[in-house]
């Protein structure tokens, strides 16, 4: 694969000058602010054996993203899986054990074999790993899990750090985002974090260590990380999207880039006040635009609409402003919710913005295939849409719904089971499900329903399907 920096400057794209400053060495790690205050729970030497070692349905076309977990799945299931290419359709797949009260006990099985490492193989780890990661996606096991999830981070931060095979090692992280998401702890981030960046940092595989940014993502969210914390890792997030990857040794990596673009949003969504790191990060983000891979420029795009969304607040009940006889345009809530008002700008050159925004809502290079066309079309007229009108979600319509004489607004609507709806209205809502659903994949619905942890994350209302 070849180097980004390499493939933006074919295409015309320029290098920012800290990128280039960072193409020599790696950028230092982000210094541990003292935990100030904790977010609440709920917002929440290689060798093959441990002897050796001794150490959506959707009723619109939104975009999914496909776990990197998917391969490692395909390789430890049976060979009729090497077609599939969804973590959702292999988690769907008929499992008698799950289908009935036997996968507690399977569960309290693997659980012991991932506790317990004497003696087991790397082919035995990545076996109990990955039915571990199938029970927990499709079954919420909060009350299984109880008391045992300082027993399994340890175990899973051995295969981490052993790095024995890149199977084992992809499956070990998202065993540990799965069992956070599960069950959150306040304390476990200051237990994971230097392992995590170890591995995103040290890792000779780019899965390895965009499957590690995704699960210290979700560690910082429900693992005890305090808002200081929250935000040094974003700063770091934000020094590997500058460099394209290059500060962490993954300068060839379109991969590694679009998981610091993708967990920098979701992390982002936490944070009420984006005005002092708007600029700094929109610089970035712009850049990535420019990059000649679509999942890079479409994560990129999705934090622009974000920060734009963030720079309006509610106008609070002790607040007054100018009232003007030209209504701002962009302030769509204020015509059927509460009043929206623009706090600061978030980026210094919105023209200039603008204009790259459009140019990617209509691309027509013959290099681009047809999918990807479709899906840059689609992703950017909603965020340019967005930057124009901050207040405007994801895939807003402006038609007026003529029984109610109001805007059909943001269309994007999630289906639950056969009847139930849950509108996707807002930038930091879809954020946040991408994110539970690069977790949770195919489970995400049956979590919704019983795990108050992804509820609290998501607190939208379902409505009925009329």
């Amino acid at each position: 694969m070849h180097d980004l920096r390499r493939q933006a400057l074919e295409s015309g794209k320029t290098v920012s000058k800290k990128a280039k400053s960072k193409h020599s060495s790696q950028a230092s790690s982000p210094a541990r602010s003292p935990a100030t205050s904790r977010v609440a729970s709920r917002n929440a030497s290689r060798h093959g054996s441990d002897e050796e070692e001794g150490n959506l349905s959707d009723e619109t076309s939104w975009r999914l993203v496909i776990s990197l977990i998917t391969s490692v799945l395909h390789s430890v299931a049976d060979a009729s899986l090497a077609s599939v290419n969804s973590i959702d359709e292999i988690l769907s797949m008929d499992d008698p054990n799950l289908a009935t009260d036997a996968w507690v006990e399977e569960l309290g099985d693997r659980i012991q074999q991932i506790v317990d490492r004497k003696r087991s193989s790397v082919a035995g780890r990545e076996e109990s790993l990955a039915a571990y990661c199938r029970i927990l996606t499709c079954k919420y096991a909060k009350e299984e899990l109880d008391g045992k999830i300082d027993g399994l981070a340890v175990g899973f931060l051995r295969s981490v750090k052993a790095e024995s095979s890149e199977k084992e090692t992809v499956l070990a992280l998202r065993a540990l985002a799965l069992t956070l998401v599960t069950d959150p702890s306040d304390s476990i981030y200051d237990l994971i974090f230097d392992p995590l960046k170890r591995s995103i940092n040290d890792s000779e595989s780019f899965v390895v260590k965009a499957a590690a940014i995704q699960t210290l993502s979700t560690a910082t969210f429900y693992g005890g990380a305090s808002l200081d914390e929250t935000q040094a890792i974003m700063d770091y997030l934000l020094e590997v999207i500058e460099s394209d990857g290059l500060s962490v040794d993954a300068g060839d990596s379109s991969g590694v880039v679009t998981a610091a673009l993708e967990e920098w949003g979701f992390l982002a969504t936490q944070l009420d006040d984006l005005e002092e790191s708007s600029q700094e990060a929109m610089e970035a983000f712009v850049e990535q635009l420019e990059s000649s891979h679509p999942g890079v420029q479409i994560a990129a795009g999705e934090n622009i609409a974000l920060l734009y969304e963030k720079s309006y607040t509610e106008l609070e009940d002790d607040e007054e402003i100018e009232s003007s006889d030209d209504e701002d345009p962009a302030n769509e809530l204020s015509r059927d919710g509460p009043r929206m008002v623009k706090r600061y700008d978030p980026y210094r050159r919105p023209d200039q913005l603008k204009h790259l925004l459009s140019t990617l809502a209509t691309v027509s290079s013959r290099r681009i295939s047809k999918r990807d066309k479709k899906c840059l079309h689609t992703n950017f007229a909603d965020i340019l849409n967005s930057v124009e009108n901050p207040t405007r979600g994801p895939r807003y319509q402006n038609a007026l719904n003529h029984e109610t004489g109001k805007r059909y607004g943001s269309r994007m609507n999630v289906r639950i089971h056969r009847t139930g709806v849950m509108r996707i209205d807002r930038w930091w809502k879809l954020l946040r499900l991408q994110a539970l659903r690069r977790v949770l994949g195919g489970g995400f619905v049956g979590h919704y329903e019983k795990n108050e942890v992804v509820f609290d994350s998501l607190p939208i209302m379902i409505s009925n399907e009329k």
